[in-house]
């Protein structure tokens, strides 16, 4: 897994590639720890993310509990099939806010 952020606006990109599963959330756990300190609007970007699983989705519950507790949005783009299907299937997709693109997450205020 590699973790890469950015800043488009006053929006923190964090890209995630590769698996987020149960030996590699602790890493994304402590990299997004480190952007929740400093950000209130955070936009994932799973663009390089191949697979995704129940542990990695706890990290990204985590991390919306934390933001929208400091009025913070979390927001993800980007999703392939494979780890779309596992947010339909977990029901992330209603939870969470998923955009096709970088533009419409960034940009929808």
């Amino acid at each position: 897994m590699e973790i890469s952020t950015r800043t488009s606006n006053d929006v923190h990109i964090v890209a995630i590639a590769g698996s987020m599963d149960s030996t590699t959330s602790p890493e994304a756990q402590k990299a997004l720890d480190g952007v929740l300190a400093a950000a209130s609007k955070v936009a994932l970007d799973f663009t390089q993310l191949d697979y995704i699983s129940s542990a990695g989705l706890r990290v990204l519950l985590g991390a919306a509990k934390t933001l929208r507790a400091s009025g913070g949005s979390l927001r993800l783009f980007g999703l392939n099939p494979s780890v779309r299907e596992v947010f339909e299937i977990s029901g992330f997709s209603t939870i969470l806010a998923v955009y096709p693109t970088e533009a419409e997450a960034v940009g929808d205020g």
